[in-house]
């Protein structure tokens, strides 16, 4: 049945991706300057397609400090506009993870889902909000959950001249999968991503995008995982395609025991900002 799960959410996601390349290949880009691309590609609900692939770099990692981790997000976002009043942002996140502790595996991660409603045309402050989910669709023991799990996500920023200011807020808890045991506990977690960018001239920005996490289900300081840090990035073109790339670095304030004392994140997207299915 795992391994059912495991095919189906796999060839979903492939088809997702190949339906992002498809349009991404088949249609001229839209012609934006660099700083209207630089402020889309910051905004989570913007009508555009990206494909963005996360790296992270985790380090000084596991019980005895001395492990590494990487972490890499391949994440296609495709606007689906529903009519002339509201758009469905659509986020797919696959987790390629390479991980040293608590053993040596490589493997598919849970792949995750959101989908953010948000209006076409918003004011001043822009929102969306919908469904997160979870599935279990790891490939080695410790790459993820057996559980299935759900719950809702919300964003909402502004955007001024140089600014793009939100915050992006979702829990999950677990609502299927085996009986839970020691090895196979509930899932109860939190994401607060607030993310501030200061847009500067020729695309170059300077960001601040830490993922704040809280796993309810651990004990005391073993809850919270707070990066501090920067970024920077710049929108540059490969012919007529846009893409986006960043790096950034960030210390763990507040950690678990066996979570990594800081992290670099470099992260490479393709821009197209048009929607689909219009």
């Amino acid at each position: 049945m795992r391994r059912r799960i495991k095919s189906i959410s796999t060839i979903i996601f492939g088809a997702i991706l190949l339906l992002a390349l498809t349009r991404v290949w088949a249609e001229e880009p839209k012609q934006l300057d660099e700083a209207e691309l630089a402020k889309a590609a910051q905004n989570p609900v913007a009508n555009m397609i990206s494909i963005p692939v996360q790296s992270n770099f985790n380090f000084r990692f596991g019980s005895d400090k001395d492990k590494s981790q990487i972490v890499t997000n391949i994440q296609p976002v495709i606007p689906i506009s529903l009519n002339k009043d509201w758009n469905l942002i659509t986020r797919t996140i696959a987790p390629i993870i390479y991980t040293e502790s608590p053993a040596y595996q490589t493997g598919l991660g849970d792949i995750q889902f959101v989908g953010l409603l948000s209006p076409a045309n918003p004011g001043k402050f822009i929102w969306g909000v919908g469904p997160a989910l979870q599935f279990p669709t790891h490939t080695d023991t410790y790459l993820g959950s057996n559980k299935w799990a759900g719950g809702p996500a919300v964003v909402g920023l502004t955007i001024t001249k140089h600014w793009v200011v939100g915050l992006l807020l979702q829990n999950m808890w677990s609502f299927a999968g085996p009986p839970t045991t020691a090895e196979n506990p509930t899932v109860n977690q939190f994401l607060a991503q607030p993310f501030i960018n200061y847009n500067l001239p020729k695309g170059w920005y300077i960001t601040y995008s830490p993922s704040i996490t809280a796993n309810w289900k651990a004990d005391g300081a073993d809850q919270w995982t707070v990066p501090l840090g920067l970024g920077a990035g710049k929108i540059f073109k490969i012919g007529k395609l846009p893409f986006n790339g960043q790096l950034a670095a960030y210390y763990n304030v507040a950690r678990p025991s066996t979570g990594p004392d800081w992290s670099i994140r470099a992260q490479l997207g393709l821009l197209l900002p048009k929607a689909i299915f219009q």
